[in-house]
């Protein structure tokens, strides 16, 4: 097998599962862990390492012209608590391959990224290293975030800072000369078609939510049904109407209620509490906007007797990547054999926050069955190549 593949293989190591998946959750020791592991690659290839106020990681090629803006290569190491191999890691591997050969002194810098908390699956919402660096939410707000445990964003960065207080700090405001980002599809449209590569025009838009509903506990043995201010019952009301009338709005909708807490969740009370979180996707801003108004209306009129509030934490409006730098991996795919599509992204990146900063793309490679954040979670070695191939021939075109 190949270095790249025996390097993913290593990683994978780390948070690795009884079942064959990796649970590397943002801003953890492990985490923490797989830094040292690809800072000791890093070095091994000559690369200047440094990271940010915001947790993210660079690993850079010095160039001819350190003036000019980097190009910015990369993903992110972080897993989904019963994630899988190739999400984001791969991304990033690829990245330090294509930049690994110290006799490669290119035009300008050229920075493997590993953004900071993509999955959010420990600090949610995710992304934060790249909208702190987009300026999409400000480092304050994010190092307020708590995890499941009450633990603040602010002093796992702070942990995670301390255990490598010899990397320097780079200012998050800065320019890049473009962007592109590897990734596994998380979807079957390449292997359906038989193709090793895919070329990314956007990602379609999401938003997302909290919703809190408060009610009253009581004995579920002696309150009257009718004086009941059940929490639960709300939460299923909102929840029936929700998926009937946004849901099944139309085949492209994505609408998913994906966590619920209920307080006290006691077999023999009342839930005083509920709150829970909606993921909604759609390509079109437009219908986004408009299912996303009609799930607020639902929650404000299924409500009663109980209050609610509704709180949105995510609004990222569908993007395009930029057609300049799509026409080059088509031209350099071709004329390395690579057969290829172009594709729309169903799932979120953070290349997102970087297309309104500076020319963005993203290269796909096939997952088996299109599974992703699972143990079952598998590329191929051939599709694992070609797309770290098609990413440095094509960096080292638009750097040579």
């Amino acid at each position: 097998m190949s270095r790249l593949w025996d390097r993913l293989m290593r990683l994978a190591e780390i948070g690795a599962r009884g079942d064959g998946g990796v649970d590397r959750q943002a801003l953890t020791p492990g985490e923490i862990e797989a830094w040292h592991l690809v800072l000791r690659w890093a070095e091994e290839a000559g690369l200047e390492a440094a990271t940010d106020d915001a947790g993210n990681l660079f690993l850079t090629r010095p160039g001819r012209d350190r003036t000019l803006p980097p190009a910015v290569i990369g993903s992110h190491l972080d897993t989904q608590p019963n994630g899988g191999k190739f999400d984001g890691a791969w991304g990033v591997l690829a990245a330090l391959e294509a930049v690994a050969d110290p006799g490669f002194i290119p035009a300008r810098d050229i920075s493997v990224v590993a953004w900071s908390n993509e999955e959010g699956s420990r600090f949610a919402p995710g992304m934060t290293g790249s909208e702190a660096f987009a300026g999409v939410r400000s480092l304050a707000a994010i190092r307020a975030l708590r995890d499941a445990e009450g633990v603040l964003l602010g002093d796992a960065l702070d942990t995670l800072h301390a255990a490598f207080p010899h990397l320097p700090r780079l200012p998050l405001d800065r320019d890049f000369a473009f962007c592109i980002e590897p990734h596994i599809e998380q979807a079957t449209l390449l292997e359906e078609a038989g193709l090793p590569i895919g070329i990314v025009t956007g990602i379609q838009g999401k938003i997302t939510w909290e919703i809190t509903l408060e009610g009253e506990e009581g004995h579920a043995g002696t309150r009257d049904m009718a004086l009941r201010r059940d929490a639960v019952m709300g939460f299923a009301r909102m929840a029936a109407r929700m998926q009937r009338e946004v849901g099944e709005a139309d085949p492209i909708v994505k609408f998913t209620i994906g966590r619920v807490q209920v307080v006290p969740n006691a077999p023999s009370v009342i839930a005083g509490r509920v709150v829970f979180r909606i993921d909604l996707r759609h390509p079109d801003n437009a219908a986004l906007e408009a299912h996303g108004a009609r799930l607020e209306a639902i929650a404000a009129a299924e409500a009663a007797p109980c209050r609610v509030t509704i709180a949105r934490l995510v609004h990222a409006p569908s993007n395009t990547f930029d057609e300049g730098l799509r026409a080059r991996l088509a031209a350099t795919a071709t004329r390395l054999g690579l057969p290829h599509r172009e594709l729309l992204s169903a799932a979120g990146h953070d290349a997102r926050h970087m297309a309104p900063r500076c020319p963005t793309a993203m290269i796909f490679i096939p997952c088996r069955g299109g599974i992703s954040h699972s143990p079952l979670e598998w590329a191929e070695p051939a599709h694992v190549e070609a797309g770290a191939a098609l990413l440095a021939a094509t960096v080292k075109e638009l750097c040579a």
